[in-house]
């Protein structure tokens, strides 16, 4: 993974976000200029926690092992399964969406910012905010407590976005509820896994 810098992308779209984009622009811009005494490191620590490189990785290696032969109970866990498939959907829409949108990101973007797909390059929607929003719903929907610290966590990472310059607001808020929504539909598939499943102990 390299940083974003000296490789080209395709041309931005016309403005599929009509009027709005000026008004979201000049918000995020003064949010990102009133924050600037926050610490780096704080926002850089909170964008790791909602880096698909750890949130992709972990629950596929963790389901993989429980389904293994090692796994004396033979039981596959369906916390697991429901999370991983929330994560895959999210991949799958967030760069779907940023690549028809194509919106740039902030001018101001540090170039600091590594991305993982040609995807990355784009703005709308945040994949660090309908990541974290999807794993706070979800978790808290199978019952993890306190749910106000899981979606505090969420909201701090999808602030972070626009306090680092990496996102404009409306990038943020259409990530948060692409997330809760994500995290509603790998309820759904769980729902389903359960029903027809003798692996899972749901």
């Amino acid at each position: 993974m390299a940083p974003a810098a000296a490789t080209s992308s395709p041309p931005a779209r016309p403005a599929l976000l009509g009027g709005m984009a000026g008004l979201d622009a000049a918000v995020s811009l003064r949010l990102h200029a009133l924050f600037l005494p926050v610490p780096r490191l704080l926002l850089k620590a909170l964008e790791v926690a909602g880096d698909g490189r750890i949130w992709l990785p972990v629950p596929i290696s963790l389901l993989l092992l429980s389904a293994s032969p090692a796994n004396a109970s033979g039981a596959v866990s369906p916390l697991l399964v429901g999370l991983v498939a929330g994560l895959v959907i999210d991949l799958a829409l967030v760069g779907l969406v940023k690549v028809v949108v194509r919106r740039p990101r902030p001018a101001y973007n540090a170039k600091d910012m590594y991305v993982a797909v040609a995807a990355d390059h784009w703005s709308f929607p945040s994949g660090h905010s309908s990541r974290a929003f999807l794993v706070a719903a979800f978790l808290a929907a199978a019952g993890f407590q306190p749910r106000e610290a899981l979606f505090l966590w969420a909201a701090a990472t999808s602030a972070s976005r626009v306090l680092l310059g990496r996102h404009y607001v409306l990038d943020v808020v259409a990530g948060a509820f692409l997330g809760v929504f994500e995290a509603w539909l790998s309820n759904l598939f769980l729902r389903f896994m359960c029903a027809q499943s003798t692996i899972l102990v749901c």
